[in-house]
This record gives structure tokens, C-alpha cells and sequence, in this order.
């Protein structure tokens, strides 16, 4: 089995109430396997699972303290540049705190930084270098 490959991003929340309805105003749907305590939701190959912080912390055998906000930036790359202005107006909408609005960015492409309800940051970009197929997948060129 290709062992290059992610299958769930888990984001611990302080308050999965506020993850929950932060997500569904931006426009994602949660998945019916979600339960009291967890929120799953579908993406192209992949699922994101929003997590009480706490719950994750004692998952984990680690203080919760010790969980942080690591150096991470969740990614969502954008077909052109009115899609990345788009997708991050929604996102703020919805109640994320913009890091960095869009702009045309050193390396080539268009990008914007916002923090969701509970920090975690997403770079909404297009990169002109990198290409999506149909359904928004990203294969790196070469």
C-alpha cells in the first residue's frame, strides 16, 4: 500500500458546537457517520474530523497544553483568482479571521491566510504552476 498519503486531518476544537456551524456556513457539509463529540466531512480522497480538544489531548496520552498550534496551514487551492477571493470572503462570512487577504504573493500565484474559530490556519491560493482536475484535485506536475 503507498504509504504517501494522508486519509484524515483530525483538528482538535475547544468548542465543537462553534467548529461545527463555522464549517457548515463556509459550505462544508458533515458527513451522516458524524456522532455527538465528533464532525466528519467527505473530502476528494481524504476526511477532516473536528475533535474536542480535550478528548484529543487524553486520545493522545499528552497534556492538553502540550497539543498547542503547531507551525500547520491547511491548504485549499483555487481554480483562479476569483475563486480564491471567493472561497475566503466565504470563509470569513462564516466567522474566520483573516490572517492576510489575497494577493498576488512572491512565488507566482495568488494567496490569502484566514484563522478558523479556534486558530487554525487555511491559505486559500491559485497556483498557476500547479493544476486541479475537475474535481479540485491536485497532482504535482513532473
Amino acid at each position: 500500500m503507498n504509504r504517501q498519503r494522508v486519509t484524515l486531518i483530525t483538528l482538535g476544537v475547544q468548542d465543537l458546537a462553534r467548529a461545527r456551524a463555522f464549517y457548515r456556513d463556509w459550505g462544508w457539509s458533515e458527513h451522516p457517520a458524524s456522532q455527538p463529540g465528533l464532525a466528519l466531512y467527505q473530502m476528494n480522497g481524504a476526511a477532516l474530523s473536528l475533535f474536542d480538544l480535550a478528548a484529543l489531548a487524553k486520545d493522545q496520552n499528552r497534556p492538553e497544553a502540550e497539543l498547542g498550534r503547531g507551525a500547520i496551514t491547511l491548504a485549499q487551492n483555487c481554480a483562479d483568482d476569483a475563486e480564491t477571493d471567493a472561497v475566503f470572503a466565504a470563509a470569513l462570512a462564516a466567522g474566520a479571521r483573516a490572517i492576510k487577504p489575497p494577493e498576488k504573493v512572491f512565488w507566482g500565484g495568488y494567496s490569502g491566510y484566514f484563522a478558523d474559530p479556534d486558530g487554525h490556519a487555511w491559505e486559500i491560493a491559485t497556483n498557476p504552476f500547479w493544476p486541479l482536475d475537475a474535481m479540485g484535485n491536485l497532482t504535482l506536475p513532473g
